[in-house]
């Protein structure tokens, strides 16, 4: 019987490509820690993202490959982890990638995917900030459950930590009754604030909970903190996806990529379908469509994302998706201009 050795196992692998970088997972250097004993094999998988959604279409490719090649193979055991490349713009500060998400008007369900997502790729095992930069309307705190004040840290702020995230809001910093009445240079430098006098880690992803329309916020926020892409968020109602047009426009009067369109609270009282239709029109892609259930909107009055620790429902299936097809873009994004 011939021996089974890392040379026979890494050219079975080279046969297989990931399906988003479209090359193969030896030349791309994803095959890490291969241990042969008699004829079972272990290895490891390094991905660009620990939110792939490829990863069991990668395993049974993986697992194909190898049993066509190596028919005498015995157990084969195939582990996966993940290096977040960094966005190259991002270079003096300490997030690899920045994820805008913006509508464009309010009462969307912007803020509830906005931390949704983060719990998602965090839950994955990334390391995830959420910077809520809704000025005028912090909801953040109440929908994660975080009243807390942030410790001070020297000069700095430290984030409040829920979740596996670390969280940043006006909420943390105002008192609750307060309504703010400001014009583009304080809001300027509230932004400036949350992001440069907090004392953030090193995240692989930083999402912001843009404010909704096309104001001073957006603008400020695409001049003080380049972003890796945008995802808008709408709801099927033709006044929405309206807003939705000039909310995708605005980011790329900014220069910014829109990653895609999220339709949420899709179903029998709204319809559905609008969001994929101005997705199409406009020639960006659709992320998919979140249905409305009632335990969305409970888990917004508990304090608990319906993501962290959920698994069931159409709604967690349809968020945990979309937030692998934004991991993926950016993944592919990072690889293509890398």
């Amino acid at each position: 019987m011939p021996t089974i050795t890392e040379e026979r196992v890494m050219a079975a692998l080279a046969t297989v490509d990931d399906p988003e970088l479209k090359k193969d997972l030896v030349s791309l250097e994803f095959i890490e820690d291969v241990k042969i004993d008699g004829v079972d094999l272990t290895f490891t998988i390094m991905l660009t993202t620990p939110a792939c959604p490829m990863k069991e279409t990668l395993r049974k490719n993986c697992e194909e490959a190898l049993r066509r090649d190596i028919p005498e193979i015995g157990t084969i055991g195939i582990n996966f982890g993940a290096r977040v490349r960094s966005d190259a713009k991002l270079a003096n500060v300490p997030f690899k990638n920045v994820i805008a998400v913006g509508a464009g008007k309010g009462g969307v369900g912007k803020s509830t995917v906005a931390v949704n997502l983060a719990v998602i790729l965090a839950s994955a095992g990334a390391k995830v900030g959420l910077l809520d930069a809704d000025i005028y309307g912090p909801n953040i705190p109440n929908l994660l459950g975080s009243s807390e004040s942030p410790q001070q840290a020297g000069e700095k702020l430290l984030p409040v930590e829920k979740y596996g995230i670390e969280l940043m809001s006006m909420g943390f910093l105002i008192p609750p009754e307060q309504a703010l009445v400001w014009r583009g240079p304080m809001i300027h430098n509230a932004i400036n604030q949350l992001i440069g006098q907090v004392s953030w880690s090193d995240l692989d992803y930083l999402v912001v909970d843009l404010p909704p329309g096309t104001g001073d916020a957006q603008m400020s926020l695409a001049q003080q903190l380049p972003l890796s892409g945008a995802v808008v968020v709408t709801t099927p109602q033709g006044v929405s996806v309206s807003d939705t047009r000039r909310g995708v426009d605005a980011f790329r009067k900014l220069d910014v990529e829109v990653l895609g369109i999220i339709e949420n609270m899709a179903g029998p009282i709204f319809g559905s379908g609008a969001g994929e239709k101005a997705a199409a029109e406009m020639g960006i892609p659709f992320l998919g469509r979140i249905p409305l259930e009632a335990a969305v909107t409970a888990s917004g009055e508990t304090g608990r994302p319906l993501t962290a620790g959920n698994t069931e429902g159409e709604a967690v299936s349809a968020l945990k998706e979309i937030a692998g097809k934004i991991a993926a873009a950016i993944s592919v994004r990072n690889s293509s201009v890398g």
